[in-house]
């Protein structure tokens, strides 16, 4: 696929003879400049200049209820002094500590999410982003908070030194991560004169130890960081709120009047990363995780430069393309390859690299030089094939579209994106960017086709298979690699000598919309009505009463019960999802490129088809969908690709993070249908295509559609489609799906924990290399009740930043430390996730437990006008509006699937908690959650990593403490508990 698609809302694309949109877009007024913006975009923009000179974009939305700031800084790792790894981005972290104006430590992080807020940052090469959003009638406190970071941040030394743990706690997360190992050297072999060479992240070791070394002290040298580089003439903010454009000009004139601009000339850094040395090489890498990946990469000249032209997104758009004829479609056809991403990947206005990313499969890793010269035989068709206009106009006409229509996002996504280009692109680009190329030019697309060359290439290889064979070492994170010189001359004998297949440009895009009219729909329903009902299906809809685009979102839940019989049913159910995606690939991309989303996916159930976008050509799609399945044959060499594919998955699953593991293992114990990863990793190798031949009948034999329809759809068309369906699959004369009996419906059960028992799970992390040991400490609570769920929420809201602050902050256990709700089909509850390299899992949970000891008195103490606070912001929270098609229908769906149907669930919570006292939440605290309580129910999932193995082997060994129990067989566990009742009723009479 073009990686760059993956950016936006993928929208929908004219094809030739299609009427686009205007391409004017509708301009708004703003201090002198003129901003683009959507068609459909009801709120005000006003650029603004401080006197200090820092830009700002304010953006007034009378409609929402999240507001947010984002403030982007022209500082980024580049900046960091030589032997001082890490600064700006340690730099980040320490600035949410504390302010002068604001000395208590945490208070901003802890003042945004008491009002329904969070708060984040990220460092990366040559740019800081801080970004928060808020309910919105507290932006102007949160924004007070905020501005001290950037007028009088406090660094005392006590926080320098735990800060500078989390830091290292951050890197020790990360270096097992494939993702993370091959950034780095890619880094790590180029100039060693470029920033681009650095390590950015910074550990223990370049943060205190090695800087200790040289009479370096950390927190002076970050003071004089701060100073010399965070100067308001590099700053970009960008703040939205509800608030009229007036009173938000006021309002950040006089928050961040106080920034210092000390006229800090801009950082650049000229050149490329890449000297000759770096080119026409062959990298072989050892990765930690199964697969085999190529990535050929060349410099080019940066695309921002041209953003208007955008030669980039043109080349990409083909390379990437998966329809008949493209390179992709020929290596899936030879069996070569799983997945293939081209785009410009890292840049700046100074660099750039072009990148395609192949997933092979192990036939593929035999045909390294066959693929590498597929390609360079596909770039030699695209140079000579004169860059035809029709492919640009297609382009054009998507992106405008997806522009004009694009799904309105959380405030703080918005704010992030537009504060990041504020950086590179004129004001009156601010919102559209790059994001819709406008100007043909053939000569800025040969430019970049002529980049792409033999001569510039470095090919990054990384397969298992080359353990041992390696003889270099990346100092951060210690990947094998090997390096090979590989000049032109050996690529050109690839390109001749690879397999003559019929490569060739895509044709039209079929899937357009052309029909971007909305639907004039009587049924003004603020929830889902039940259409119709069969014995074979049943038909939710809601209408679109609250976005007016041309889009629908379709979900149909196929319950078939032996889909999750035992391991092997479970496993072919999956194969055969992943085959019908596969069949449906080289016909569908289209639809994706176009702004037509569809996914196959198993389930708890049996399996799902989705598909979210333009409603114009849904319908055909959809057919296709239900027509495959009708038809389904088992291709003997796509069995084989999926089939090793997944068994990778299966073996890369040990090297999940150690807090992934712990949720796994919850979920694990909790749900008692649930199969277990090995389980199914020791049937596959068993399964051949004659087995999916063979079970697909029976999987169908027994099926019911539970199906909801929503958006720009009329209540007869969706009775029409889901009558077609049954049609094709149920009545035909020879029909592939048998009703299903009311008594075989599924119904997913959560184990009951025992109250007053303290259940504990250790096990040794599965990836023995892996040094990070994780807890999960889950305080069973309820079943799904108004006035519980409030109170529990209510609970996880009060206790969010606390637990944050003394687990991470203070006690410095890790990177990763923070409390949550957790929800297992209606069943619900706390849970504390910490990652650890400092304390071993049975030290976390102590400090958990004495977590809550300390809360106990925070909770106590609370004064009614806090009280009332955190309950008006949780009313906040749960009134706020949805933002796009999507979100409504994930929560109406949710009640659907889990058979509660409570669809006006937020409504009666928020009268739930209008009458909530201060009183009913530590009642709910002392009987469910308070250290020691004599009905509490707990789970404490323990992951020992490498550097915890003696203290495995020591809590194995020793006996359980009172009121504890050792779990030492999950699915003997399981089978004593007894289950909660399920919300699903039989078909056609869920459980109200």
């Amino acid at each position: 696929m073009d990686s760059r698609s993956r950016e936006t809302d993928a929208p929908g694309d004219p094809a030739n003879g299609a009427a686009p949109p205007p391409a004017a877009a509708v301009a708004a007024a703003t201090g002198g400049v003129e901003i683009t913006k959507p068609r459909n975009d009801k709120r005000g923009y006003r650029r603004v200049v401080l006197p200090n000179a820092l830009e700002c974009l304010l953006i007034s939305d009378p409609d929402t209820d999240k507001a947010a700031a984002s403030m982007s800084v022209s500082v980024g790792y580049f900046c960091d002094p030589v032997g001082l790894e890490g600064l700006a981005h340690f730099l980040e972290h320490m600035l949410f500590y504390a302010s002068e104006k604001y000395p208590v430590e945490d208070s901003y992080s802890k003042y945004i999410a008491e009002h329904g807020g969070s708060t984040n940052a990220f460092t990366t090469t040559e740019r800081t982003n801080f970004y928060f959003d808020v309910n919105s009638d507290s932006l102007h406190d949160a924004l007070d908070r905020f501005a001290q970071f950037f007028i009088k941040p406090l660094m005392s030394p006590d926080a320098v030194l735990r800060e500078i743990k989390a830091v290292d706690s951050e890197n020790q997360k990360n270096l097992l991560s494939d993702p993370w190992r091959m950034s780095q050297l890619q880094n790590h072999l180029c100039d060693e004169n470029h920033p681009y060479h650095k390590f950015g992240t910074g550990n223990w070791d370049t943060l205190e130890v090695k800087a200790k070394e040289k009479g370096l002290d950390t927190r002076l040298e970050l003071i004089k960081f701060y100073d010399s580089h965070y100067s308001a003439n590099l700053m970009k903010l960008v703040v939205y709120g509800k608030d009229s454009l007036d009173n938000l000009q006021n309002l950040v004139e006089n928050k961040f009047c106080d920034i210092r601009d000390v006229g800090r000339k801009p950082f650049s850094f000229p050149g490329h990363p890449c000297s000759s040395e770096h080119l026409q090489i062959l990298v072989k890498a050892v990765p930690i995780k199964q697969g085999h990946t190529l990535r050929i990469l060349w410099p080019i000249t940066p695309n921002v430069r041209f953003y208007k032209e955008g030669p980039c997104k043109y080349i990409s758009h083909l390379i990437g393309h998966e329809g008949e004829g493209s390179l992709f479609y020929i290596l899936k056809k030879l069996g070569w390859a799983i997945s293939l991403e081209a785009g410009e990947g890292d840049w700046s206005y100074d660099f750039s690299f072009f990148s395609v990313v192949i997933q092979l499969t192990d036939e593929g890793q035999e045909h390294m030089e066959d693929t590498v010269g597929l390609l360079f035989r596909y770039i030699t068709l695209l140079q000579s094939s004169g860059t035809p206009k029709w492919i640009f106009d297609e382009l054009q006409t998507i992106r405008e579209t997806g522009f004009h229509y694009r799904d309105k996002s959380p405030p703080i996504h918005y704010v992030v994106n537009i504060s990041s280009n504020m950086q590179f692109f004129p004001p009156e680009d601010w919102l559209i960017a790059s994001s819709v190329p406008s100007k043909f030019s053939p000569d800025a697309i040969q430019n970049i086709l002529n980049e792409l060359t033999p001569e510039n290439v470095r090919i990054f290889w990384e397969s298992k298979r080359f353990e041992g064979q390696t003889n270099l070492t990346e100092p951060w994170y210690g990947t094998s690699y090997s390096v090979e010189a590989v000049p032109p001359s050996i690529v050109q004998k690839w390109v001749v000598k690879a397999p003559e297949e019929d490569l060739h440009l895509p044709k039209p895009n079929i899937f357009i919309p052309r029909d971007l009219s909305l639907k004039n729909i009587e049924e003004k329903v603020s929830v889902p009505l039940m259409l119709r009902k069969t014995p074979l299906s049943r038909l939710w809809y809601k209408p679109d009463t609250m976005f007016f685009t041309p889009k629908a979102y379709i979900n149909m839940d196929f319950h078939c019960p032996l889909s999750q019989s035992s391991p092997e049913s479970a496993v072919l159910t999956n194969v055969f999802t992943r085959l019908l995606m596969d069949y449906l690939n080289d016909y569908a991309y289209d639809a994706q490129v176009a702004g037509l989303y569809y996914a196959v996916n198993p389930n708890d159930t049996g399996f799902q088809v989705t598909m979210v976008g333009y409603n114009d050509k849904m319908r055909t799609l959809l057919a296709t969908v239900i027509g495959k399945i009708a038809e389904f044959e088992v291709k003997v060499d796509r069995f084989s690709v999926i089939k090793e594919a997944m068994n990778k998955e299966y073996e890369n699953f040990k090297f999940r993070q150690p807090y992934q593991q712990v949720l796994y293992y919850c979920s694990l114990m909790l749900d008692d249908q649930a199969w277990p990863w090995d389980e199914e990793f020791s049937a596959l190798p068993h399964l051949e295509a004659c087995d999916l031949g063979n079970f697909l009948p029976h999987l169908l034999a027994k099926t019911f559609i539970e199906c909801y329809f929503a958006g720009n759809i009329e209540p007869n068309e969706a009775k029409s489609v889901v009558q077609h369906v049954e049609d094709v699959l149920f009545n035909a004369p020879i029909s592939v799906c048998k009703p299903l009996s009311p008594s075989q419906l599924l119904a997913k059960r959560i184990v009951k924990l025992e109250k007053g028992l303290r259940y504990y799970y250790p096990a040794m992390c599965l990836n023995h290399q892996d040094e990070n040991s994780a807890l999960l400490h889950y305080i069973q609570t309820h079943q799904d009740n108004v006035k519980q769920n409030v109170l529990l929420h209510l609970l996880a809201l009060i206790g969010k930043q606390p637990a944050f602050h003394q687990l991470r902050s203070v006690e410095q256990l890790g990177y990763i430390a923070l409390l949550r709700q957790r929800n297992d089909s209606g069943v619900r509850g706390l849970q504390f996730i910490i990652q650890s390299t400092a304390k071993d899992p049975a030290n976390l949970d102590a400090r958990v437990e004495n977590f809550l000891k300390m809360f106990e008195s925070t909770l106590y103490q609370m004064s009614d006008a806090e009280f009332k606070s955190n309950v008006s912001a949780l009313i906040d929270m749960k009134l706020e509006k949805y933002k796009n098609i999507r979100e409504e229908s994930a929560f109406f769906w949710g009640e659907i699937s889990e058979g509660t149907l409570k669809f006006d669930r937020k409504e009666v919570e928020v009268a739930a908690l209008r009458e909530l006292k201060k009183e009913e939440l530590i009642d709910f605290f002392n009987d469910h959650v308070k250290a020691n309580a004599p009905q509490k129910k707990i789970l404490s999932i323990q992951v020992y990593g490498g550097l915890h193995s003696a203290e495995y082997r020591t809590i194995v060994q020793n006996a359980p403490p009172p009121q504890s129990c050792e779990i030492t067989d999950i699915y003997s566990f399981r089978r004593s508990r007894p289950l909660y009742g399920s919300f699903r009723g039989g078909v056609g009479q869920m459980k109200l």
